[in-house]
């Protein structure tokens, strides 16, 4: 089962890249009484009736993960969303990419914990493969905001594939979440 907003997150951006995503757009807002988020992407998206499946918690096409007889990843996120009062939307078309938003009551007793925002931006750029990941907090009532592109991550501090480029990248944003 998902903890916090960042496993749903997580959960999604793997679906998007394994979609064939080479964009990502992840988003998460916290302002009028609401936890927002949203994942965007422009991967292979799904005509109606398999948005449809995709919901279904007893449904999963095989093909993504051979062997395993369901999908609970938005199931799982249904399920919070509709326990906790939030909404949630999918649009999507075949060849155009699914956007993916919802949001929780800030004071709502059943919402997530947001989580590991830094941590988790993080570990949606350390995926493998060549797609561009565009990470960004609106957050009023704290007094920050930020965006982040993986590529520019990259850029300075090269490939997420050893532990010193992932302390520094960990370390930048970690500091976007400092309030000034």
């Amino acid at each position: 089962m998902h903890y916090a907003l960042t496993d749903y997150l997580l959960d999604l951006v793997q679906n998007s890249l394994e979609a064939g995503a080479s964009v990502v757009r992840v988003s998460v807002s916290e302002a009028d009484g609401r936890l927002e988020a949203a994942v965007l992407d422009n991967g292979s998206g799904m005509d109606g009736a398999e948005v449809a499946r995709a919901t279904d918690p007893f449904h999963t096409d095989g093909n993504k993960h051979p062997g395993r007889k369901v999908g609970l990843g938005l199931p799982f996120l249904i399920q919070a969303l509709e326990q906790a009062g939030g909404r949630w939307d999918i649009s999507s078309a075949r060849g155009r990419g699914t956007d993916v938003r919802f949001w929780f009551p800030l004071d709502g007793v059943d919402t997530p914990p947001v989580g590991d925002l830094p941590g988790c931006f993080l570990s949606c750029m350390c995926f493998d493969g060549d797609y561009e990941l565009v990470a960004a907090r609106h957050s009023p009532d704290r007094g920050s905001s930020y965006e982040v592109r993986r590529s520019d991550i990259l850029d300075a501090v090269g490939p997420l594939s050893d532990a010193a480029s992932i302390a520094l990248a960990d370390a930048f944003l970690r500091s976007q979440e400092e309030v000034e």
